[in-house]
């Protein structure tokens, strides 16, 4: 079973930077594709970044390349992601998951942190 943590969520202006870390237990995490989603009050969750287990093959959505990177470190069985010229359209709730493949994929898995809160605002 997959328990995933989010953390380094928090404030900050337009044009900022955030790094977000989820922090993943298993015995096989470097098998599994990890996925970061994101959700604002009311909106319906959207797709951010994805890497494949391997940490070599990555996937962004177009709102955010160019300005976030996915990475991970499988030795500390985290996964990272690097937010830069932040907008106030980043505002969100952020979680990761765990997708059971290992391949990047838009659509999640079963597995879920409890998220952790972005506001980018003046």
């Amino acid at each position: 079973q997959v328990q995933l943590v989010e953390s380094g969520g928090g404030l900050v202006q337009p044009g900022g930077s955030l790094r977000l870390s989820c922090a993943a237990s298993g015995s096989i995490f470097s098998s599994y594709a990890i996925t970061w989603f994101r959700q604002a009050p009311g909106k319906e969750r959207e797709f951010v970044a994805s890497i494949s287990g391997g940490g070599v093959m990555t996937a962004y959505a177009d709102s955010v390349k160019g300005r976030f990177t996915i990475s991970r470190d499988n030795a500390k069985n985290t996964v990272y992601l690097q937010m830069n010229s932040l907008e106030p359209e980043d505002t969100a709730v952020y979680y990761c998951n765990c997708v059971l493949t290992s391949v990047p994929s838009v659509r999640p898995g079963p597995y879920w942190g409890q998220g952790t809160q972005v506001t980018v605002s003046s």
